[in-house]
């Protein structure tokens, strides 16, 4: 048994007491109010005084980190996912982006059967196919080779149960609907970007199943009045949520203010969008086939096209507060609860109850990550917090 004493608890709601927290095997059994129930002698004891203990954060665009790319090696899925928690990081969406479609065979195969032994860490839930079925004039840093016309063969095996949770797509391609609705039916979660849809062509790919909107005002149109386009689209759409990459370089604090008064916490999910140069030192990384030059703010391709960030999702959420003067709480819905309503995945993740999963992250007050817990198992430790008692 592993407890969690004298937390402040945001469920992602604050709880107004300090309180206890249990978890047998991977597993919350119990919250009570602290020192309220005396844990068996043989508890492994966190002191988690002067800490919050918020849920685990849900990433669902990763291209990859710690010097590795999951579309060119998709094998470095795992060595990854062992690393995230640093950030804060207890699931996240592997990211391919377009690549040719034995990439994303060799992905899934990665996922489905690769899994380590005794696995600990960040859980994979499922691909992010961002690609190939995107506008070639909004391609961003995708290889316009691999881009395809879209096709209901290319997606046969394209679910849930083997290995696809997200595609990125753009409503606007002829026949494109099509694949939304398939994609819709068999679980998949669609989302409309790299596009160049108009706000009637959005509206379309909304009614036949596009629920989600990638890394909003990025690869996609910019908003007027007389032609709200896809941003418009997405902001007004009350059943659509929107991505959103909040390091200042991607969206300009302002506009993420903006995005937020329309939208508000169930609207709006943070993403990293990183890639390989994530938890690394300046340099050049890969993104796929192309190099990407990194500095100590962003990944840019030799042109100066953005590739990604290197903005960890502990960072997001502490720049979100910053940007919109909003609550903790609030801030934490958009990478706990928001993500995991999207993945259908609330009754395991996303907050924090009895029954669910113990993804756990413990929060020094400045918001850094002090602890990480996934599935009841400590994977990363940075403070001198746990103690037995």
């Amino acid at each position: 048994m592993l407890v969690i004493k004298n937390a402040t608890i945001y469920t992602p709601e604050p709880l107004d007491h300090p309180c206890d927290l249990f978890i047998e095997a991977d597993r919350i059994t119990q919250i009570t109010s602290h020192g309220q129930v005396e844990p068996p002698a043989t508890a492994k004891l966190i002191d988690a005084s002067g800490l919050q203990l918020v849920p685990g954060f849900i990433d669902l665009q990763l291209n990859g980190a710690f010097g590795h790319d999951f579309t060119a090696k998709p094998e470095t899925i795992w060595p990854v996912s062992a690393e995230l928690p640093r950030f804060g990081v207890t699931s996240y969406l592997p990211t391919i982006i377009t690549s040719p479609l034995e990439t994303v065979a060799e992905a899934q195969n990665v996922l489905l059967r690769q899994r380590p032994a005794e696995f600990s860490g960040a859980e994979p839930l499922g691909l992010h196919l961002e690609g190939p079925f995107l506008n070639p004039q909004k391609k961003g840093a995708h290889n316009p080779a691999y881009l395809r016309r879209p096709d209901q063969e290319q997606i046969s095996n394209w679910s849930p149960s083997q290995g696809v949770s997200l595609v990125t797509l753009a409503p606007e391609l002829p026949g494109v609907l099509e694949l939304v609705s398939q994609l819709d039916e068999r679980g998949v979660l669609v989302s409309a970007g790299h596009s160049l849809a108009t706000f009637d062509e959005a509206l379309a790919g909304m009614r036949a199943g596009i629920r989600y909107g990638t890394h909003l005002f990025n690869a996609m149109p910019p908003l007027t009045h007389r032609e709200p386009g896809l941003v418009g689209a997405l902001l007004n759409d009350s059943h659509s949520v929107i991505g959103l990459i909040p390091d200042g370089i991607h969206v300009h604090p302002a506009m993420v203010k903006l995005a937020w008064a329309a939208k508000g916490s169930a609207g709006i999910n943070l993403v990293s969008d990183a890639m390989a140069a994530l938890g690394m030192p300046p340099g050049r990384y890969q993104l796929n086939d192309f190099e990407v030059h990194v500095s100590a703010t962003d990944a840019r391709l030799a042109d100066g096209t953005l590739a990604g960030s290197i903005l960890p999702l502990d960072e997001a959420v502490r720049n979100l507060i910053e940007y919109t003067g909003c609550p903790l709480s609030e801030a934490l819905a958009t990478v706990t609860t928001t993500p995991a309503a999207l993945l259908g995945l609330t009754e395991q993740r996303g907050h924090i109850a009895p029954g669910l999963l113990a993804d756990l992250g413990l929060l020094t007050p400045d918001l850094e990550v002090a602890m990480t817990i996934c599935a009841g198992q400590i994977t990363y430790n940075n403070q001198a917090s746990e103690t037995r008692i």
